[in-house]
């Protein structure tokens, strides 16, 4: 079993920056591919970021790509995102998950995961 607590969301204004934080406990953070996630209201989970076990690969979702950065401290057993740019369509209850067997094919499938956090909510006013 792995819990994951997120923490860092809020309200910012558009053109802000956050960063969110993934804090893991109960196995082996190391073995673990760390993705987020977000939900907006109305809308299907997706796909945000995912970061490889040691960090080495990152992949990132085309809405996301070149404001947001996924990373990882195995040390603290631990996974950032630091966002960016923010835009009003930012705006979701953002999801911390976990899994040992996600490929580049399942990573960006929110069925493929096994452990999530309870979410944090970042809303960016316009």
């Amino acid at each position: 079993q792995v819990q994951l607590v997120e923490s860092g969301g809020g309200l910012v204004q558009a053109g802000g920056s956050l960063r969110l934080s993934c804090a893991a406990s109960g196995r082996t953070f190391s073995n673990y591919i760390m993705a987020w996630f977000r939900q907006a209201p109305g809308k299907e989970r997706e796909f945000v970021a995912c970061i490889t076990w040691s960090g080495g690969n990152t992949y990132y979702s085309v809405s996301v790509k070149g404001r947001f950065t996924i990373s990882r401290d195995n040390a603290k057993n631990t996974v950032y995102l630091q966002m960016n740019s923010l835009k009003h369509e930012d705006t979701a209850v953002y999801y911390c998950a976990a899994d040992e067997t996600i490929t580049i094919l399942t990573m960006r499938r929110v069925a493929e995961y096994d452990y999530w956090g309870q979410g944090t909510q970042v809303t960016v006013s316009s």
